[in-house]
């Protein structure tokens, strides 16, 4: 069966986030470059420049953080493409979880690749005195087909019950036999009886002549 590798969902998903995540990455750099973060929705939604050399949320490791997390983006992405080259094309919600995945590490790949300055991140969050670490579109792709493909993964390896009507291990044959203790006791006295093994055997068995006695 085709996998889901061969399957145009899959590639319109993985590119439309990677040209949306360059595209307003671009535009950030642009716009928000040598300038004081910009206010979107009051004071808990921001558009701030920040350079991230480390993984998402600002995670990093030092100063070998660009290549650190360059490799393990790489190796990610071939276990990803594993997953999606062993994903069936009519499971769409586990392909759309996966091209989410690989949209958002290519996104950030890529900008590992051009700057050694890091990942460009410019959305910031604050919920009250708390303060979401800076991402930006791929972080965001990245953390939602992680959460849809954990769900998929979780309801795959639940234990699925049988179909309505079908008979379980060890049991076929048995609905034969409960269907008929449900007939009337009028419907076996319909029936032709069957006769006995030894019952046929007596009505069928060679009868030998007599012997004649002797004159």
């Amino acid at each position: 069966m085709p996998s889901g590798a061969r399957r145009p969902l899959f590639w319109v998903v993985l590119g439309a986030i990677v040209l949306s995540d360059f595209i307003t990455k671009q535009i950030a750099v642009a716009s928000l470059t040598g300038r004081a973060p910009v206010s979107v929705a009051g004071e808990w939604l921001l558009f701030r420049l920040v350079y991230n050399p480390g993984a998402a949320f600002g995670v990093h490791v030092g100063p070998y953080s660009r290549w650190v997390f360059m490799i393990l983006a790489l190796i990610a992405l071939a276990v990803l493409g594993t997953m999606v080259h062993h994903t069936l094309r009519d499971q769409v919600v586990r392909i759309t979880a996966l091209a989410l995945v690989c949209g958002g590490a290519v996104g950030n790949l890529i900008d590992r690749v051009r700057s050694p300055r890091g990942v460009v991140d410019f959305i910031d969050v604050y919920i009250g005195p708390l303060h979401w670490p800076t991402f930006n579109v791929a972080d965001m792709a990245v953390s939602c087909g992680a959460v849809a493909l954990a769900v998929v993964l979780w309801r795959e390896g639940e234990p699925h019950d049988a179909p309505a009507g079908a008979p379980s291990e060890g049991t076929e044959g048995l609905g034969d036999i409960s269907e008929a203790r449900r007939l009337p006791p009028s419907t076996f006295r319909s029936l032709p009886r069957r006769r006995s093994a030894s019952t046929a055997f007596s009505h069928h068995k060679c009868r030998c002549p007599e012997p004649r006695s002797a004159d």
